[in-house]
């Protein structure tokens, strides 16, 4: 019987993508032989190494981000690139959270590019959001904080959230309400309420982000916050906060006193 023996693997490959064809840039650049250059190979592995031994803290967010790109564009060097998405968005944070369609205005970026950033994207929402569902608000504010800007701080058009809160402050919904523009969000205090009943809500916090950086309230957002304020209170509910995020910092309406 004639026995079938599979090829040896090479001493380094990476796998390619299965879901997209190659990028851009990659079309452009890729070696024939399909195997990476040995300064590629060794640069990717001295990188791996240096994440593996100092985690993210021992890299600046070029590096950080050669490391999130080495499977999206796998034959080529992607230092020209992440530093082309640097100089576009401004740092690391700006970059993953940056929509697809601006994402795709930089040479280069493609459908693999943006699944990989999406994809970085997302799990630092869920890991965010993981340490606040289900747990009292109040007593983990800090954690709310730090998801409220992993989701906010760095998009480009204003969305408003609530988080809604049973009868002991445990988180028991997050939603987001509605988006709007780069400085203005439609909110509608009833359907805020009516949502808050539909859940079995006791309380509320409103989130909202600006996207252009600075958390100070406008008059439209405290005359906003002022009719969800009374019609909360009018059905028996809470509003503990409402915090607008900024791509530096964060207000509470609460500790500013205008709740």
């Amino acid at each position: 019987m004639t026995q079938f023996r599979s090829p040896p693997a090479s001493s380094f490959a990476e796998a390619p993508l299965p879901l997209f064809g190659e990028d851009e840039a990659e079309i452009a650049a890729a070696p024939q032989a399909g195997r990476l250059p040995s300064y590629i190979a060794d640069h990717r592995k001295r990188l791996r190494q240096r994440f593996l031994d100092g985690g993210a803290a021992a890299m600046p967010d070029y590096e950080l981000l050669e490391l999130v790109l080495f499977r999206a564009i796998p034959r080529q060097d992607v230092k020209p690139l992440a530093r082309r998405l640097l100089d576009a968005f401004g740092d690391f944070n700006r970059v993953v959270s940056a929509p697809a369609a601006r994402l795709r205005e930089v040479t280069g970026v493609g459908d693999a590019v943006v699944l990989e950033l999406k994809v970085v994207e997302a799990a630092a929402q869920r890991l965010a959001r993981a340490r606040i569902l289900h747990r009292p608000a109040i007593s983990s504010w800090d954690a709310l904080l730090d998801y409220c800007r992993t989701t906010l701080a760095h998009r480009e058009i204003e969305e408003f959230r609530v988080l809604y809160l049973d009868r002991k402050n445990t988180l028991i919904a997050d939603e987001a309400q509605a988006r709007g523009t780069v400085d203005h969000v439609p909110v509608y205090p009833r359907e805020v309420v009516k949502r808050a009943l539909e859940v079995n809500a006791s309380a509320l916090i409103l989130v909202h982000n600006h996207p252009s950086g600075d958390p100070t309230p406008s008059a439209a957002d405290i005359s906003m916050t002022e009719k969800i304020r009374a019609a909360a209170e009018a059905l028996g509910l809470t509003l503990h906060d409402h915090l607008i995020i900024g791509k530096e910092r964060e207000l509470s309406f609460r500790t500013e006193g205008y709740l």
